[in-house]
């Protein structure tokens, strides 16, 4: 695919999606492209303080360009938010993308995370609402995926050696 990125990375909040995406673009020399570092940077402002000053509809709005205008770089290792790829538009133009989908539980997640107030959505009974998120999410992640990769208990070089041999053998 021309003036597409080599790998999209999705998955919920806490599962290490920029982390991995990084190592993947160290490991085979390609530009990292996080469309939350995108959004902050073009609006000049947290991702949290958007969500408090603006609300979650312009976050989204300004989300779904970032991740549209990342689609069209050629060959980069693109991170998107967790729910970038619940915005109907961004559902549409992943297909056909490789896309790799890196799961977690929430155990991990909470380790990870510690569900902490600077993720907006998770900052009431962060728990309850990570599950509850997840499972609106998961069949999104999974029917956009080309590849999934099961993050509980790994290091980040384990994931990112088992995602490069995924993307390696497609």
């Amino acid at each position: 695919m021309s003036g597409a990125p080599f790998v999209v990375v999705i998955g919920p909040p806490g599962v290490g999606k920029s982390t991995v995406a990084r190592g993947l673009a160290e490991r085979l020399g390609r530009r990292l492209v996080d469309t939350d570092a995108l959004v902050e940077e073009r609006e000049g402002r947290s991702i949290s303080d958007l969500f408090v000053e603006s609300g979650e509809d312009y976050f989204r709005a300004a989300e779904q360009r970032a991740v549209l205008d990342a689609l069209r770089e050629d060959g980069t290792v693109l991170a998107l938010g967790g729910g970038a790829p619940m915005i109907p538009a961004v559902t549409e133009a992943l297909e056909g993308h490789t896309v790799l989908f890196l799961d977690v539980g929430i155990a991990d997640a909470a380790k990870r995370i510690g569900f902490d107030k600077s993720r907006p959505l998770l900052s009431v009974n962060p728990r309850q609402s990570w599950i509850k998120t997840m499972e609106s999410r998961r069949p999104t992640y999974e029917s956009l995926a080309t590849h999934r990769v099961d993050t509980a208990g790994r290091g980040v070089d384990d994931v990112v050696a088992e995602a490069l041999s995924r993307l390696e053998d497609a």
